[in-house]
C-alpha cells in the first residue's frame, strides 16, 4: 500500500470544499466519506476505481492508494470502525456509477 502526505496547496483557500469540487469531486469517481466530524477543515474522499482515499485534516492531506481491491476494503474498513458511532457511510450522490462499484466491493452496508 503507498501512502502519501501531501500539502495542501496555498490556493485552495484552506478549505475542504477545494476537495469536493476538484480533485476529490463525483466527477472525477470519488464519493465522501461522511462522519460527524465533517468541516469546513476535515473531510475524506474514496475512489473505487483507483483504490485511493484522501483525507484532508486541518490543512495536512494524506493520499493513500491501495495496490489491491482487498487492501481498499480494508482501509474502508478501519475507517468506519475507526470513527465508530460518528460514522455516517459513504454518499455517491447521483453517480450510479460509484455506487456500483462499491457494490462490486462488497461495501454495499458503508453507502447511505
Amino acid at each position: 500500500m503507498k501512502k502519501e502526505t501531501d500539502f495542501f496547496p496555498s490556493f485552495a483557500g484552506g478549505s475542504r470544499y477545494y476537495f469536493d469540487f476538484g480533485d476529490c469531486s463525483l466527477a472525477n469517481g470519488f464519493a465522501q466519506i461522511d462522519t460527524e466530524q465533517d468541516a469546513e477543515y476535515f473531510g475524506m474522499w474514496a475512489n473505487p476505481f483507483s483504490l485511493t482515499i484522501v483525507s484532508y485534516i486541518e490543512g495536512d492531506v494524506y493520499r493513500t492508494t491501495c495496490d489491491n481491491e482487498e487492501e481498499f476494503i480494508e482501509e474502508i474498513k478501519k475507517i468506519a470502525k475507526f470513527h465508530s458511532t460518528d460514522f455516517r457511510g459513504i454518499d455517491c450522490g447521483t453517480i450510479d456509477k460509484i455506487e456500483e462499484r462499491f457494490k462490486e466491493l462488497g461495501l454495499e452496508e458503508y453507502l447511505h
